[in-house]
């Protein structure tokens, strides 16, 4: 919302080559309360003020020498970055109003002027103005934000990743049918899951723990956490390795199951 200080700050510029004209616009505006009134005799230095000075209103006489309204206002059209054309026109014809607002103005005010009615007008057009730039600006600051935010989720990913192979032996995660999309180490064995396309076989690897294996497979199959698992393998020659496993399902917003991922690490002879 705005509040009456901004729109009685709002920069103005009025173009008329009548100085009488210029000079009751700008005693009306002066008197309304308005601090940032400009004004100009000559249409040609339209352009280069509203470059500089980026007006929120332009109050424009339509009947001009040398270059009238309808002129400036398609110069205009190319100057105005933001695609409004903050132009009220000033015609006594009244032939001229729809071709002005076909040509791109916001609104008229007639000649002579009723003052009342040319405060209303005004207002009226800075309140819109205002509004618009307000929410370009929010647009703008909203993609800026999305732009830092998804940055920043990289960031803490790549960290979290970076971590997490720092800190573990292994890193897997599965999809939403269990297949391994991520893994390092020997995860499929310690899992007791073989893929073909990881793995390159379907068959087990012997020497684990069924009973533990078993446990853990039924944990992940109830889509629940588990955290610091641990279960063990026998080798061939007699040797136990033990490891300890943590993992957490994936939840889309939605709350759609989309798979699991998790650490693991050999602690043979670390307790």
């Amino acid at each position: 919302m705005l509040n009456e200080t901004e729109i009685l700050q709002a920069a103005i510029l009025i173009v008329d080559d009548q100085e009488a004209n210029v000079m009751l616009l700008e005693q009306l505006l002066r008197e309304a309360g308005y601090v940032d009134v400009t004004s100009t005799m000559n249409p040609r230095e339209v352009f280069a003020l509203h470059r500089k000075n980026r007006y929120d209103l332009i109050l424009l006489d339509l009947q001009m020498p040398g270059m009238d309204g309808f002129q400036v206002m398609e110069g205009l059209k190319t100057n105005d970055a933001d695609g409004y054309l903050p132009v009220l026109v000033i015609t006594a014809q009244p032939g001229h109003k729809l071709r002005a607002l076909q040509a791109g103005a916001k609104d008229f005010i007639g000649k002579p002027f009723d003052l009342v009615e040319v405060r209303t007008r005004i207002h009226n057009m800075l309140e819109v103005r205002l509004l618009y730039k307000k929410l370009e600006n929010y647009n703008k600051e909203l993609e800026q934000a999305v732009k830092e935010r998804t940055a920043e989720l990289r960031e803490s990913e790549a960290r979290y990743r970076s971590l997490t192979e720092l800190a573990s032996d292994w890193y897997w995660e599965q999809d939403e049918n269990m297949r391994f999309t991520k893994v390092s180490g020997p995860v499929l064995e310690m899992l007791g899951i073989q893929v073909e396309p990881l793995a390159g076989d379907a068959t087990r690897v012997e020497g684990w723990d069924e009973t533990e294996r078993q446990t853990l497979q039924a944990t992940i199959a109830a889509r629940q956490p588990f955290l610091d698992f641990v279960f063990s393998r026998v080798g061939s020659d007699g040797s136990r390795q033990r490891f300890r496993v943590s993992g957490e399902p994936m939840f889309t917003q939605s709350c759609r199951f989309i798979g699991y991922r998790g650490i693991g690490v050999e602690i043979t002879g670390k307790d």
